[in-house]
């Protein structure tokens, strides 16, 4: 394949390039905003897809959130491309955040009680491995996440879906007026010669 890496990088380095990227944040924005801008279909379908991927990402479900973001997509009817791609809104360096935001969301509601998700919080339950404690050992720090999750992920979908949407719709204005403009500049160049054949 042309432009094809020669050597394929390893799994760490994904990780590592995932967490930090290679040139700077910025840029790393900018192509991915790009790519959203770039979606072929209606802006309202990008934006609902998007945003059913941002909310997918809020949830405690990692693994899961490109599946997730495709049944709510599919049940709002956004775009499938724009889900996957809003899932990037969950990542190693906003995971902590929201997983502090969700826990704390969640005790609110069912405690009545703002609850810190702390080193010592997760020790007492995930303490000597998540896969080695029962669901009674971790359904205390699970269920205010996932509770937590569906108000921040509305919040958080209904954010990104009107960013998104009038990104997009911007853009495909912007982009409808530069082929309109690049048609009629081409048309008042052939013009003059087709005129010219004709009074010969």
């Amino acid at each position: 394949m042309l432009f094809k890496r020669r050597d394929k990088p390893s799994h760490l380095e994904r990780l590592r390039v995932a967490v930090w990227p290679r040139h700077s944040f910025a840029r790393s924005a900018r192509y991915f905003s790009k790519r959203v801008l770039r979606l072929t279909a209606s802006p309202n379908a990008i934006a609902l897809g998007f945003a059913a991927g941002a909310f997918a990402s809020m949830t405690p479900f990692i693994g899961f959130h490109f599946l997730l973001s495709f049944v709510v997509a599919f049940l709002i009817g956004g775009n499938m491309l724009a889900a996957a791609l809003g899932t990037a809104v969950g990542n190693p360096l906003t995971f902590p955040f929201i997983w502090a935001f969700t826990y704390k969301i969640g005790s609110l509601l069912i405690y009545g009680e703002a609850k810190t998700l702390d080193h010592g919080t997760i020790d007492r339950h995930l303490g000597g491995g998540f896969f080695e404690k029962s669901l009674d050992a971790i359904l205390p720090l699970i269920k205010p996440m996932l509770l937590g999750s569906v108000p921040l992920g509305i919040a958080v979908g209904t954010f990104f879906y009107f960013l998104v949407f009038y990104s997009v719709r911007a853009y495909q204005r912007s982009r409808r007026t530069k082929i309109a403009t690049r048609r009629m500049r081409f048309a008042a160049r052939t013009r003059p010669n087709a005129d010219a054949d004709a009074d010969t």
